[in-house]
């Protein structure tokens, strides 16, 4: 079910522009009440740009990317507000059938844990070409020979004889290259990223995000990339988007955010992670846990765990607001700077 929609739309967003957020908002109606996992977010992409979209587990980030993809069980879930706009194309305007014929073929997803999005009753080779046969209406023979390039594009030794294993087969590092030739096969213009190295160690994870960054470069995709740590997209993301508790609380460039960052729960996500050259610096820890959801605080979600919380931060929510040029950040410290 959908809620109002934001003024403007799709005349008003800027021609390079490969996805457009609008003002998103996404609740579960549960027994113990309603959870907003998504709320009010926006944010665009660019043609050829990768956008990482970064906060800890239960932010809203698996939820936006779902959300894009149109891939939310309704109910529970709820799109109570907003639009989401791929290459022209309003998703939430769509029909099934229309939907269908998008994914893959537009847009692609890398899921967080391949063992849950492959089948594991059916061979790989089965899988790829029955996605390329569907969708680019290959024959069997054309889809085979594409399935094996696609397996030898993602590194997969032996990709011939890899098309009749099944998932269980492969490594965790060969299923996620799997799922990512998976992706690539419809030539997608656009591509999501869930965390697809979560359950990788990390010699394996680097290998995947290098997979990753030059497939995105190779093809000219657009990406938008999905972790809980800023250090993953440090080299690979062109801008970013930090998220918690259903709000989008920072967007920036890499360098702004890494060089400058302007929200208090950045700054702790930042001072998380660990510095090789620096082995007598202790690490900071964010103090306390995430909010509950289903009964989250007054103003601002994160003033329980923030040092410099105020009694303004207890009674209101804090926009977005421009605080260099292309760098947003929804922090109070910022107003009263400016008074």
């Amino acid at each position: 079910m959908m809620g109002n929609t934001p003024q403007g739309g799709i005349e008003n967003i800027v021609a390079d522009t490969a996805l457009s957020i609008q003002d998103l908002t996404v609740r579960f109606h549960l027994k113990r009440g309603i959870l907003t996992a998504v709320d009010h977010i926006s944010f665009d992409i660019a043609r050829g740009e990768t956008f990482g979209l970064v906060g800890e587990s239960g932010s809203g980030k698996t939820v936006t990317a779902r959300a894009i993809m149109r891939l939310l069980p309704t109910p529970p879930a709820e799109i109570a507000s907003g639009r989401v706009v791929l290459d022209d194309q309003s998703v939430y305007d769509l029909s099934s059938e229309e939907l269908r014929a998008i994914r893959g073929r537009k847009i692609a997803m890398v899921f967080q844990e391949p063992m849950s999005a492959l089948n594991p009753v059916f061979t790989v080779g089965a899988q790829m070409t029955d996605v390329l046969r569907t969708n680019l209406k290959m024959s069997r023979a054309e889809a085979r020979e594409r399935a094996v390039e696609l397996l030898q594009l993602v590194g997969i030794p032996s990709a011939g004889s890899r098309l009749g294993s099944y998932v269980h087969e492969f490594s965790g590092g060969m299923r996620q290259r799997v799922m990512l030739a998976m992706a690539l096969s419809c030539n997608p213009g656009f591509l999501i990223a869930d965390e697809p190295t979560t359950a990788l160690d990390v010699t394996i994870q680097a290998t995947i995000l290098e997979l990753i960054d030059s497939m995105i470069h190779r093809l000219g995709m657009s990406l938008l990339f999905i972790t809980h740590n800023l250090g993953v997209v440090a080299h690979s993301c062109d801008r970013i988007g930090v998220m918690y508790a259903s709000h989008l609380v920072e967007t920036g460039t890499t360098r702004a955010i890494f060089a400058n960052p302007q929200h208090p729960y950045t700054v702790g996500l930042l001072e998380s992670i660990p510095r090789l050259a620096d082995q007598k610096r202790y690490l900071t820890p964010i103090p306390g846990t995430v909010c509950n959801m289903l009964e989250p605080p007054q103003g601002c979600k994160f003033h329980p765990r923030c040092p410099h919380a105020m009694d303004v931060c207890r009674e209101q929510a804090p926009p977005l607001r421009e605080v260099a040029p292309g760098h947003l950040a929804a922090c109070h410290l910022h107003a009263m700077a400016t008074v």
